[in-house]
């Protein structure tokens, strides 16, 4: 599974993207970024008010409950603005 961080959430974490296996019993988003905040100290930063962040899955934007497999893209990054 690639991973992929974004603005703060990449500074945090201290890295750009990540490859991983898909840890057994993770099936859903949230199932990863309790397992990746569990990673180190950096994660649990990233994901420290995971209300805000903001999660795409193969591109598409999902929440918590979205389920995951070995083969997707899963991209972290804050709420973004326009103007």
């Amino acid at each position: 599974m690639k991973l992929l961080y974004f603005a703060w959430i990449r500074e945090k974490i201290g890295k750009a993207e990540e490859e991983i296996v898909l840890p057994a019993g993770v099936t859903t988003v949230s199932g990863l970024i309790d397992w990746l905040t569990a990673r180190a100290p950096g994660y649990a930063a990233a994901f420290a008010d995971r209300d805000i962040v903001r999660t795409a899955v193969n591109m598409e934007y999902v929440r918590g409950e979205h389920p995951l497999s070995e083969s997707d893209e899963v991209a972290f990054f804050p709420p973004v603005t326009g103007g």
